[in-house]
C-alpha cells in the first residue's frame, strides 16, 4: 500500500512553477497576476484566500486580495470583477465561494472572462471540458488527475467510480478521466446518495470519494488492490484534540488503508493540490494571454 503524499507533490509543482517565474523576471518580462475576490467576512473563506495569496507570493507571482463589504450589490460585484477583466496586470481572477445569499453565483461566474477563468467554472471552461478541448479544468479535479499521473496510476481502460456530484469536484473529474487522453481514458461511472452507492464503489479499480460525509466509504465498500482517491474535508468532534476536533475524509481511512494499492490521506492528499493547480491555471491563462 502506497500512501499518496499530496503536499510532496503539491511542492514539486510550485517549485516548477517557481523556475518559470524566475526565468521571466530574469528575461525583464511581467509576471503572471492573481486576483482574489472575497466578500464579506466568512472566515474560512479568509483563511482560503490568504492561503492563495501566500502561494503565489512564495513562486513569485503577483498577487492581490479585492476585499468587498458582504452587502455589496450584484451589479457592484460584476463591475469589480469587469475591471479585472480588462485589467492586463492580472491573467487569473477568482471569486471565492460561497457568496452572500442575495447574490447569484451563477451570474458572477458567468461575469468572468473566460480567459482569466482560473477556477474553471465559466459554462465555457465547463463545456470545453466535457468535450475534450484545451482548457482551465477545476483545480481539486486537476489535481487529482495530477496525482493519478505523477504516481505512474494506470487509468487506461480502469473503472473509475466517483461518489458526489458536484460541480466542483464529482462531475467534472468524471468528465476529465474519461477523455481518450493519457491518464484518463477511464470507464466511469458517477453513483451518489439516491441509491446504495456500495454496489458500485466495490467494483471500482479507482474509487473517488467526494460527497462531503465523515468516514463514508468504510472497508466492505472497497474491493482489494482498489486505488483509493479521498476528497473529503470534514471537522468531527474529538475530545482528545486540543482544538476539541479533528480532520477526517470522507474514507475511513484507517480500516480501508490496508487494503488499498494506493490511497490519499487526510489531511495531506488531494487537498494541498487544489493551490498547486490554481497556480498551474493562472500560469496557463497568462501564456495564453501574452
Amino acid at each position: 500500500m502506497v500512501i499518496i503524499d499530496g503536499k510532496k507533490v503539491a511542492s514539486e509543482i510550485r517549485s516548477e512553477l517557481k523556475l518559470q517565474v524566475d526565468l521571466l523576471k530574469k528575461e525583464g518580462k511581467s509576471v503572471p497576476g492573481l486576483v482574489a475576490i472575497l466578500v464579506g467576512d466568512h472566515p474560512a473563506s479568509k483563511v482560503y484566500v490568504n492561503s492563495k495569496a501566500k502561494a503565489c507570493d512564495e513562486i513569485g507571482f503577483k498577487s492581490s486580495i479585492e476585499k468587498l463589504d458582504e452587502n455589496i450589490s450584484q451589479t457592484d460585484l460584476i463591475e469589480v470583477i469587469k475591471s479585472y477583466n480588462n485589467n492586463k496586470d492580472f491573467h487569473g481572477i477568482l471569486v471565492q465561494l460561497p457568496l452572500p445569499k442575495i447574490i447569484n453565483e451563477n451570474d458572477i461566474i458567468n461575469s468572468i472572462s473566460p480567459l482569466k477563468d482560473v477556477d474553471g467554472f465559466h459554462p465555457i471552461s465547463v463545456g470545453n471540458l466535457v468535450i475534450g478541448n484545451d482548457t482551465f479544468a477545476p483545480c481539486t479535479p486537476a489535481g487529482i488527475q495530477e496525482l493519478l499521473k505523477r504516481y505512474n496510476i494506470e487509468t487506461k481502460g480502469k473503472h473509475v467510480v466517483v461518489v458526489g456530484r458536484s460541480n466542483i469536484v464529482g462531475k467534472p473529474i468524471a468528465n476529465l478521466l474519461v477523455q481518450k487522453k493519457d491518464f484518463a481514458n477511464s470507464i466511469v461511472t458517477i453513483c451518489h446518495s439516491a441509491a446504495d452507492v456500495s454496489i458500485y464503489t466495490k467494483q471500482a479499480d479507482i474509487l473517488i470519494a467526494a460527497i462531503g460525509v465523515p468516514n463514508f466509504i468504510k472497508k466492505d465498500m472497497v474491493k482489494q488492490n482498489a486505488v483509493v482517491i479521498d476528497v473529503g474535508i470534514n471537522r468531527i468532534e474529538d475530545k482528545n484534540s486540543p482544538k476539541g476536533y479533528k480532520i477526517v475524509g470522507d474514507v475511513d481511512y484507517d480500516n480501508v488503508a490496508p487494503l488499498t494499492s494506493f490511497i490519499t490521506p487526510v489531511p495531506g492528499g488531494v487537498g494541498p493540490m487544489t493551490i498547486a493547480m490554481l497556480l498551474k491555471n493562472t500560469l496557463k491563462a497568462y501564456n495564453n494571454l501574452r
